[in-house]
């Protein structure tokens, strides 16, 4: 168990206790002390059948921040390979590329896309309150335009595996989670084909149950069956520990419709799709994203699989259903691909 301790209180008499606990994973004590468990007994396993192959790069040296690469070990075309950028859930508090659903998703997304496929970490919470991991996953798109740029003879030095084979213009943003939380604001900021990321085009986003909140409960969150890996508690508990001090989950950064959130009306962002599965408990919040953006005419598609929980695709990614997945995000990227 991995020790933090900060804001100790002065009187050592008496013994601090857990006033927060994340999941079992992270602790907050009466002192201020965060312990953040190292290791994790995790309910599945990596499932690895050699189909892609990956490697660590640094992205971020100021906060120490890495990125996972993963390729096809044998690619089916001669053609360059779209680039998808692949954001883990967690709610902000937890997760991690090392984790081994996260890795068995992205090892199934590069052999399923023919894609090349970048997971960057970010900066946690309650370590690192929000907008933090927002601004993580800004520098990650950062450090793909630097390598676009490296790979076309603008200096700099280059990342091996993106130098060649690769299609910058082709760039999607798949988001888990809260993953799909930082697609969003992805989306919003960069616009339509992404003209500042300049040669890097983001084309699309699929936001796989994303994790928005707001001041208001939903049907679902009020009345849905317990998850057995997810409920209100837990995305409460999310919220407390990731949002600024003081803030509610109105805050721009939870709610895309918020009070001080930006007018989406006005803005052109690229397409959407999002995925939610029909008993998850922040199933209608999700579609109410849908419904909101459809109705102000933006290119949106939205999939409900009926009977699935959260998390059915990332920590299943080689099922059956997870099949039916990849070929609707397959159909998603070729169709943008024009």
């Amino acid at each position: 168990m991995k020790k933090i301790f900060r804001n100790r209180a002065k009187n050592m008499g008496s013994l601090p206790y857990v006033v927060e606990d994340c999941v079992g994973i992270v602790q907050i004590y009466s002192d201020g002390s965060i312990y953040r468990a190292e290791k994790i007994d995790f309910s599945m396993t990596l499932h690895d059948d050699g189909s892609a192959v990956w490697k660590d790069r640094l992205y971020d040296e100021t906060h120490n921040l890495h990125l996972r690469l993963y390729r096809p070990r044998f690619p089916a075309t001669t053609d360059d390979l779209p680039v998808v950028i692949f954001l883990h859930g967690g709610g902000f508090c937890v997760g991690s590329r090392n984790w081994p659903n996260f890795q068995t998703c992205c090892l199934r997304l590069a052999a399923a896309l023919q894609a090349i496929v970048v997971a960057p970490d970010y900066r946690l919470s309650p370590e690192h309150r929000l907008p933090a991991a927002v601004e993580d996953s800004f520098a990650a798109v950062e450090w793909v335009k630097s390598q676009a740029i490296s790979a076309a003879g603008g200096g700099g030095s280059s990342e091996e595996w993106l130098r060649d084979g690769v299609d910058f213009d082709r760039v999607f943003v798949i988001g888990d989670s809260s993953g799909g939380n930082l697609a969003h604001h992805l989306a919003v900021e960069l616009r339509r084909d992404s003209p500042s990321l300049a040669p890097v085009r983001v084309r699309g986003y699929i936001l796989v149950a994303p994790f928005f909140g707001g001041g208001v409960r939903t049907q679902s969150e009020v009345h849905g069956p317990p998850e057995p890996f997810l409920n209100v508690d837990i995305l409460d508990s999310f919220w407390r520990l990731s949002l600024p001090v003081g803030a509610t989950t109105d805050h721009p950064v939870a709610n895309p419709f918020g009070p001080s959130s930006p007018n989406l009306e006005l803005l052109n962002f690229g397409p959407i799709m999002v995925i939610v599965g029909g008993k998850e408990v922040m199933k209608d919040r999700v579609e109410d994203y849908y419904q909101r953006l459809k109705a102000m005419g933006k290119q949106i598609d939205y999939i409900v699989y009926q009977g699935e929980y959260h998390g059915f695709f990332v920590n299943d990614s080689y099922s059956q259903l997870s099949n039916e997945v990849l070929n609707e995000l397959d159909d998603f990227i070729r169709r943008n691909s024009v």
